[in-house]
């Protein structure tokens, strides 16, 4: 039952007023309404981007934030989604995700983990000085891909560690797999420990009921949403919800805070307020839609040789997902014989199209509810030109990637320590048996191969090795190219 008028947005509302009293500020930022911005900035980006950048408080609000615009925002979006509590954040739920976790464990206490998690946790764990217990994916050997982990597989994790604080899953992942969250969430809660979902890509769940289920609704106790991800809100807006007694608000909140800017963007504050209010009057309209177009695409796709549209079929059953998001539309590319980093090349370089996600053997079409046919039609358009020049694609480069066992490295000391420690780089062929001193992530999605802490094993160098010299992207390495590997420095030996 809504309590509140949704039709409101406090912050957008807030921003009218600031331009309509004409307000001069004697404040950051300098550019002053736009004024002093370049002109040449000015042409590309017009002035609407200056005019929504004001400050929260001493702007957007009054010093003391008396008119408490972002907390009524907020309360609007925890009422729209069914949470308790709704936090906003302008620093991506990269931001969101280590104040949930610093919130639930404290430094060197456990936290389950499922180890197909984003690096933005992996951030958190070195940051925070949390000790992970990893809980494994559901592999699937046929398809080359991790689900995410099971509730049977928290339930072991947390008999074998009961002093674990909490636990924390990723769904759904990038691909659209989601994980049994009610399940997980009566694990954890019969022995009293709070659930963390990093739902990064499931914004748009709590608004139809055809999608998986929206964490909050599953009995998750902190829920990280990206609302530039699968929502319309702009990049780097993030909201968690919060909800039962497992978890102090006032903590959570103390967290955030400690992590967050002093200096948060008023222009993604009206991004998220904005959205919860679209979401609320028309988000099942829109959805629904969004999944009609989803399904016509996924047909059309199909029909065209070489190219498979993974679906639930693929993904869901016994050892794999529990549900499946349609909207991110993942094709495997392995009857094309074409890699998945050259299609993404291809596509980008000839029909000047981005691609979602993209691996060694598959790209994904996300769609949302900004998509129509006119976009639609134009991806179908260049993936049946690209399958006319798939031979010139051809072969597709060896990516030796290792079964889930050759995947797994032992974690010979915390992230945090050996990401501290001395370090040293050494050749990739010589790195077998040191301890990895660095995240190295394939990107996207962003899900590390290498953590800090673990012990290099020559199955997984040789994967990322290959992987490398097919086309894959791993930003985050101190050597981006893989000569190298930084590694912890050995004692030296008298």
């Amino acid at each position: 039952m809504r309590h509140n008028d949704q039709n409101q947005a406090p912050v957008l509302e807030a921003l009218e007023n600031y331009h309509r009293s004409g307000e001069l500020g004697f404040t950051p930022p300098g550019h002053k309404q736009a004024r002093g911005a370049d002109p040449e900035v000015r042409r590309i980006l017009g002035d609407a981007v200056f005019h929504g950048d004001v400050l929260a408080s001493g702007g957007l609000d009054d010093r003391r934030t008396r008119g408490n615009v972002l907390q009524r925002a907020e309360r609007l979006m925890a009422e729209a989604v069914h949470a308790e509590h709704a936090y906003f954040s302008t620093c991506g739920s990269s931001l969101s995700v280590k104040a949930a976790m610093l919130t639930v464990a404290s430094p060197h206490e456990k936290l389950l983990v499922g180890r197909d998690a984003h690096k933005s946790v992996v951030s958190g764990l070195i940051l925070c000085g949390l000790r992970p217990i990893w809980v494994e994916p559901a592999w699937d050997p046929e398809r080359h891909i991790a689900h995410p982990p099971s509730a049977e597989a928290y339930e072991r994790a947390f008999q074998e560690h009961p002093d674990a604080r909490g636990a924390l899953v990723t769904s759904p992942t990038p691909y659209g797999s989601a994980a049994d969250v009610a399940a997980i969430a009566e694990v954890c809660h019969r022995r009293g420990r709070p659930l963390v979902v990093d739902e990064a890509w499931g914004a748009h769940l709590p608004f139809h009921p055809d999608l998986p289920t929206w964490a909050m609704d599953a009995g998750a106790d902190v829920c990280v949403t990206s609302i530039h991800k699968m929502g319309s809100g702009l990049e780097q807006g993030s909201v968690f919800h919060l909800q039962g007694g497992l978890v102090d608000p006032a903590d959570l909140a103390s967290r955030a805070d400690l992590l967050g800017t002093t200096s948060p963007s008023v222009l993604l504050y009206a991004g998220i307020d904005g959205w919860r209010r679209q979401m609320v009057r028309h988000g099942h309209d829109l959805l629904t839609k969004t999944l009609k177009l989803a399904a016509d695409v996924r047909t059309e796709i199909e029909r065209i040789d070489g190219l498979h549209v993974n679906d639930a079929d693929d993904f869901c059953g016994p050892g794999r997902a529990a549900e499946f998001d349609p909207l991110p539309v993942v094709i495997d590319l392995r009857e094309l014989a074409v890699s998945g980093y050259d299609a993404a090349d291809w596509l980008r370089e000839h029909h000047h199209i981005d691609t979602h996600l993209f691996d060694h053997r598959r790209i994904s079409a996300q769609l949302t509810h900004a998509d129509d046919h006119d976009t639609t039609d134009t991806l179908l358009t260049a993936l049946r030109d690209l399958v006319r020049h798939a031979p010139e694609l051809r072969p597709a480069p060896r990516v030796d990637v290792p079964d889930p066992a050759g995947l797994r490295m032992e974690q010979a000391c915390l992230p945090r320590d050996a990401y501290f420690a001395p370090t040293e780089d050494v050749p990739l062929a010589s790195a077998a048996g040191r301890i990895a001193a660095e995240m190295i992530t394939p990107y996207p999605p962003g899900i590390p191969t290498v953590l800090p802490g673990e012990r290099l094993t020559e199955p997984v160098l040789r994967y990322l090795r290959t992987g490398v010299e097919a086309g894959m992207n791993i930003p985050d390495a101190a050597d981006p190219g893989l000569s190298t590997v930084r590694v912890t420095a050995e004692k030296t030996r008298n």
